[in-house]
């Protein structure tokens, strides 16, 4: 059967960033909201196209990608990417804020994420189901394998604009199942690298196509569709759930949103070695991470020294342009995030907060694009600060007297993700894993590690399914099963 030729979302610009035609939207670089590139936009016509083309492929059976021949095409993409890796990361830095230095780690894990798939299509198997074990079973064979689910439609987020690309279209690829994806509007050159890369590594261009829908309608109208048997959405819960109430019957979808992490700190914790890594899990691009340390609540016989100390070390990140080697931290997507912190932080101490450092806007040719590190003590629980993800680079911290009054305010919110503990102690570990609503514990660690084999899942309002490169994967086929009358 016949794929029907579509169009490319291409980028169509004159030499002083006009547009050539039809609609369009500008990427601007965060920090100096310089214009990089003008991208096109898709209309109805062309969401059509793409949903029949894709979904004309999976209906042909007979064209469907081999296994081997899948391995091979990622094979080829980790080679491309690693050959491109710096200026990847130049560019997502560019494109996205997120310092180079944290880029470069993001480019390495997206690389790492195309292998970890290639090594589950080589290790994947189906089982062998039990027969011959009573009278209607007697005589008979059964064993699964597996199969794609179908297209998949791929919604992703601006925070690491080639990794998360690579975490929803990787997988969409090992499993055999053709995918469109949606980049944020504000990042969606990184995802276009890496749907040239897939291609350039051998993918025929119908099986992986990038658009970015004219309207909000128009985005809805492409996940709802009655031709889409999977979505991934990484993004706010709002829009995930309101799209996940629009998918078509039978449909299949992981969502993953935000969540407002809690740390505990222990009266015995290592202060020291605890510092420098919430100072990461807080401050790593600018807070903008679903996991990212924002509430910490430590024994109150330590509080205050750990809040002084994290404000002292915070004053000393460098703060700006994320193309530079020595930046740490870079802007914030939008100014417009910038004024809805500087809000939130001013609202807190209006209601009681302690403000340690930070608490200010950073300009850039006159236009805040960044916020300072900021730390505040002990502000009031019904504060936005504390109640809901800041998504910018404040710390929080709270002291208790009990442990179990710790437990309680971390288990307040209707958020779920991943969780973290600083203690000396096994017994205490063991008790905060136990009691801690999240997918996911650290131990003297912060809440945002992640490596992309693991699950990485959000409970309640911050999500629906596990992600992770195997578990995606295994969610975009069908296991199969084959009965044998012997």
């Amino acid at each position: 059967m016949p794929v029907k030729h579509f169009k490319n979302m291409v980028a169509h610009t004159h030499q002083d960033g006009r547009e050539e035609s039809g609609h369009s939207v500008e990427v601007v670089a965060p920090y100096d909201q310089q214009l990089i590139a003008t991208v096109a936009q898709s209309d109805a016509d062309e969401i059509e196209l793409a949903l029949d083309t894709a979904y004309q492929l999976y209906r042909d059976r007979e064209n469907w990608l081999s296994k081997s021949e899948r391995i091979e095409i990622l094979r080829r993409v980790v080679l491309l990417m690693g050959e491109q890796a710096d200026e990847l990361a130049l560019e997502a830095a560019r494109e996205g804020g997120k310092p180079l230095m944290d880029s470069k780690v993001e480019v390495a894990r997206a690389i790492d994420s195309i292998q970890i798939a290639i090594d589950c299509l080589r290790t994947e198997s189906g089982q062998s189901i039990p027969m011959g074990i009573n009278p209607a079973s007697a005589d008979k064979l059964a064993f699964t394998t597996h199969e794609p689910i179908g297209v998949v439609v791929a919604v992703s987020a601006f925070n690491h604009p080639l990794n998360l690309i690579a975490h929803q279209v990787g997988p969409a690829i090992a499993a055999g199942c053709p995918v469109i994806v949606k980049p944020a509007e504000v990042t969606p050159l990184s995802c276009l690298r890496f749907v040239k890369i897939v291609r350039e590594a051998g993918l025929p261009e119908a099986w992986c196509q990038a658009l970015l829908p004219q309207s909000r309608e128009l985005s809805t109208k492409l996940v709802s569709d009655s031709r889409v048997a999977f979505l991934s959405f990484i993004g706010s819960a709002k829009v995930g759930w309101m799209l996940r109430s629009k998918l078509a019957p039978g449909a299949r979808c992981a969502l993953e949103h935000g969540g407002v992490a809690p740390v505990i700190i222990a009266e015995d914790a290592d202060i020291e070695k605890a510092i420098p890594k919430l100072l990461k899990g807080g401050f790593y691009h600018a807070g903008q991470v679903c996991v990212s340390v924002q509430r910490i609540y430590a024994h109150e016989s330590i509080a205050i020294k750990l809040a002084q100390t994290l404000a002292v070390e915070a004053k000393k990140i460098i703060i700006g342009d994320p193309t530079e080697a020595k930046t740490e931290v870079g802007p914030l997507i939008k100014p417009a995030e910038v004024a809805r912190i500087s809000s939130w932080v001013q609202e807190a101490i209006a209601e009681g907060a302690k403000l340690l450092c930070g608490g200010e806007a950073i300009s850039v040719d006159g236009v805040e694009t960044s916020y300072a590190c900021t730390v505040l003590y002990n502000p009031s629980v019904n504060s936005k600060v504390s109640s809901q993800e800041i998504f910018g680079p404040v710390i929080c911290i709270y002291p208790y007297s009990d442990i179990d009054e710790a437990v309680t305010q971390a288990n307040a919110l209707s958020f779920s993700f991943q969780a973290a503990c600083f203690t000396e102690s096994i017994e205490r570990a063991n008790y905060l894993y136990r009691n801690l609503d999240a997918s996911a514990v650290m131990v003297n660690d912060h809440t945002a590690f992640r490596v992309d084999w693991m699950p990485f899942a959000g409970l309640r309002e911050s999500g629906l399914g596990v992600g992770g490169i195997p578990y995606t994967l295994r969610d975009m086929q069908v296991e199969k099963m084959l009965v044998i009358n012997n």
